[in-house]
């Protein structure tokens, strides 16, 4: 199983540094994430300049809150700057990121805009050697016949798609070369919603892995477990819950934030829940749960608390991931 590590290390500098570290360690592959404070293809690039040999990917960058032709060319550049190690990962967002945060009008279902967004990357990335670029869809028409980028590195670049729900994961199935599953995937969504969704199709699955490490197991595991209670406040991922007949519990969740108890919030994730989601505990417990995804996936990304968890104990929990994942 592949390993990749998501930098949520608040500086540029940090994210760098752990980079380094985890592409010395062995790890396969480093990724940024995109939030309304920092700029995933930037941080990225930056990462992708001090690395010689490391997957580089953004996972999550927003879709529509850029033009396609936009997040191609950002990824083209970074593809050129790191040799050919970019994977370009996008995602819709929720309504409230796309309207409040940057302004831009959010379409439901966004699955019809992800799969014409993809298109319209990939005639991007064609249209690299000039001849100029078309595109005539729904949602996007493209006209610049001067259109050309020297110095691509490859022919294409590696397009992996968010997903939640089953309309994205058929969106990802269908023109991902990669789906990246969310923090709160459990293993049995994965297992029962997820995989057969993709099976047979040339998307493999890249599932975040909430993961918190530390002497104290208790530490850890409540660390995670704010980082769920805080996914479950958003009534879109209560979908996954339904497998496992929990809705009641992200109802509980979602009651508790409404009443500003993050207290409570934390309280109502059940150890099932933690244990279905997470990898915690002490370095040698978390290697024997992160066996559990085995045969689930190739790859996970293993994925630092960082809600209601101080800057210095997430680096202190990247440096012990990347101490108990390292390969060399």
């Amino acid at each position: 199983m592949k390993l990749g590590l998501v930098l949520s290390a608040p500086t540029i500098a940090e994210q760098v540094r752990f980079a380094v570290r985890a592409e010395d360690a062995g790890f396969d592959s480093v990724w940024t994430i995109e939030f309304f404070n920092q700029h995933g293809f930037v941080r990225l690039a930056a990462v992708a300049g001090a690395t010689q040999r490391v997957r580089v990917g953004t996972a999550i960058a927003y879709a529509f809150m850029r033009t396609p032709v936009l997040a191609a060319t950002g990824a083209m550049d970074i593809d050129e700057i790191s040799g050919g190690r970019m994977v370009l990962g996008l995602g819709s967002g929720t309504r409230n990121m796309n309207q409040k945060w940057y302004s831009i009008p959010f379409e439901s279902p966004p699955a019809p805009r992800i799969r014409e967004a993809v298109a319209l990357i990939r005639a991007t990335f064609e249209a690299s050697g000039g001849g100029g670029l078309s595109f005539e869809g729904e949602h996007y028409q493209v006209s610049n016949p001067t259109f050309q980028r020297a110095g691509a590195v490859r022919e294409t670049i590696p397009i992996y798609v968010a997903a939640v729900n089953r309309g994205m994961i058929r969106a990802a199935a269908a023109v991902g070369d990669g789906l990246v599953g969310h923090p709160v995937y459990t293993r049995r969504y994965i297992r029962e919603v997820v995989n057969p969704e993709i099976e047979g199709t040339r998307c493999e699955l890249a599932p975040y892995v909430v993961c918190s490490i530390a002497e104290d197991r208790e530490v850890a595991r409540r660390e995670a477990r704010a980082q769920i209670a805080f996914y479950y406040t958003t009534r879109l991922y209560h979908s996954i819950l339904d497998v496992h007949g929990w809705r009641e519990m992200g109802e509980t969740i979602a009651g508790a934030f409404r009443q500003l108890d993050l207290e409570g919030m934390s309280e109502a994730v059940s150890d099932e829940l933690l244990d279905e989601i997470a990898v915690t505990g002490t370095p040698d417990e978390a290697r024997d749960r992160l066996a559990n995804w085995e045969g689930l996936t190739e790859q996970v990304l293993l994925y630092p608390p960082t809600v209601g968890t101080r800057p210095e104990r997430v680096r202190e929990n990247l440096d012990a991931m990347i101490d108990t994942f390292g390969r060399t």
